[in-house]
Parts: C-alpha cells; structure tokens; sequence
C-alpha cells in the first residue's frame, strides 16, 4: 500500500487522492492568447525528475503541492500551497461579442 502525507489530514492511503496535474506559471488570462492559455491548462512538460505537482485529498477536498520523482515516484515533500502562493487570483467575467472574441 502506497502512503501519502498530507499536509493537512496526515499519512494516508493514495487511493484517497486526487491527482491535480503539474505546477506551472499561469499566464495572464487578459493578455495571453487563447492558444496560451490552452497550453497552461492542457499541457504539461513531463519531465522526467523531480515536479511539483497539484494534489487534492478527496474526503477533504483540501487541494495541496507535492514534490514527486516521476522516475521512481516516490514522493520527496508535501506542503500546503500557501507555502508558495501570497494572494489569491481573481477572474474577471468574460463576455463575448457578436463576433465570438473576448469583450
């Protein structure tokens, strides 16, 4: 049976988790194009090592970031992702005109 610490919850079975996809820069939703922002949400760099990763405790839906080696998959740290993050990001509603662009 695979353990995985959770910053919050303790060592738990990972049949309990979610896994959430890399961690990665988040362009700006106002400036980026619509390939970019695909890119960021749809992609990932697979790097073979050490990523960090988004995570989520399902019973909890508590949402945290792990270091994991994607080699040999063990998971080197977890930690809660204020750690790493100071503010939250707000999105503005996005309309769209007749023509279907962002208005």
């Amino acid at each position: 049976m695979k353990i995985m610490p959770c910053p919050l919850n303790g060592p738990r079975n990972i049949s309990e988790f979610v896994y959430g996809g890399e961690l990665a820069d988040m362009p700006d939703p106002d400036t980026c194009s619509d390939r970019e922002w695909a890119d960021y949400v749809f992609f990932s760099d697979n790097t073979a090592g050490v990523v960090t990763e988004w995570w989520m405790h399902a019973a909890s839906s508590y949402w945290f970031l792990a270091e994991r080696h994607t080699v040999t998959d063990e998971i080197l740290r977890t930690f809660d992702p204020s750690e790493r993050f100071t503010q939250r990001v707000e999105f503005p509603l996005h309309t769209k005109d007749s023509s279907g662009e962002r208005a």
